[in-house]
């Protein structure tokens, strides 16, 4: 996902394989990204991560989800979730908001039960687009949760956690924003800051971050690190490959299996388990 607002990876990751499910600290390490890593990468991948992202629909900029379908491998391999449902952008809500947050809303409480997740997963709007929301934004998110809690499940929000700066030299983030206006509403924030600091860079090991210090000290999830390095935003960060992406074990720079760095308050942050 994206917001718009090399065999030496030990040289340029810092890798440890004890970060697993079993950790004891209070911070788990897991990865998103848009293409599902393959049946032969789990076991791999969970030698660093307790859990994955896991997309409902299809990822932004694809035309399919290779994901679907792959919820029992995951669990099987031992992974915890981060189930996310794909958002419109701003250019699709011109006509009628409202009513497509709510068709959305349905469609993610169908694939989250097709999928067989528990009722009691939190299902994440992917929130691309970062700012000031604006009314037609804020019309579709809102009629979004609305339905999905609805049909008896969690909600949360993907959504930025980096100042965008305004006009008369005031900021806004895009996760506060959504919070002062979802009244009542029970969200669960996933929020995204890849720039250092306050993200480590890309940099997986065995004592991930609070989600909290991203900045947000209401997130239970924080994007630190993505895949391709944003220049603008996160020049300055280290542990990237040469070719700007963020590998997680040299296994994974030779077979080009990059990722998203995620820490979360739980190891199984949507709750998406099973067993």
């Amino acid at each position: 996902m994206r917001l718009w607002v090399s065999i030496l990876v030990y040289a340029t990751l810092s890798f440890s394989p004890r970060a697993t499910a079993a950790d004891l600290h209070s911070s788990y390490l897991g990865f998103d990204r848009n293409e599902y890593p393959g049946d032969d990468n789990l076991k791999e991948l969970r030698k660093t991560f307790a859990f994955a992202g896991y997309w409902l629909n299809d990822p932004p900029g694809s035309k399919t989800n290779t994901w679907a379908g792959k919820r029992g491998k995951l669990e099987a391999a031992g992974f915890g979730f981060l189930v996310l449902f794909n958002g419109r952008l701003y250019r699709d809500l011109k006509a009628n908001a409202p009513a497509l947050g709510k068709s959305d809303g349905d469609a993610a409480a169908a694939a989250v039960r097709r999928e067989g997740f528990p009722p009691q997963a939190i299902i994440f709007l992917d929130q691309e687009q970062g700012g000031r929301l604006l009314p037609e934004q804020k019309a579709y998110l809102f009629a979004w949760v609305d339905e999905v809690s609805k049909a008896g499940l969690r909600v949360g929000v993907y959504c930025s956690g980096i100042p965008a700066p305004e006009d008369g030299g005031t900021s806004v983030v895009t996760a506060e924003d959504i919070k002062t206006n979802a009244g009542s509403r029970k969200i669960t924030y996933w929020v995204t800051n890849d720039a250092c600091p306050p993200s480590p860079g890309c940099v997986a090991n065995a004592r991930p971050p609070s989600p909290n210090a991203s900045g947000i000290d209401f997130a239970e999830v924080w994007q630190f690190a993505q895949t391709p390095k944003r220049r603008d935003v996160a020049g300055g960060c280290g542990g990237y490959d040469k070719d700007g992406s963020c590998y997680a074990s040299s296994t994974a720079v030779v077979q080009r299996l990059y990722v998203d760095l995620d820490t979360a308050n739980s190891a199984d942050p949507s709750h998406g388990r099973t067993r």
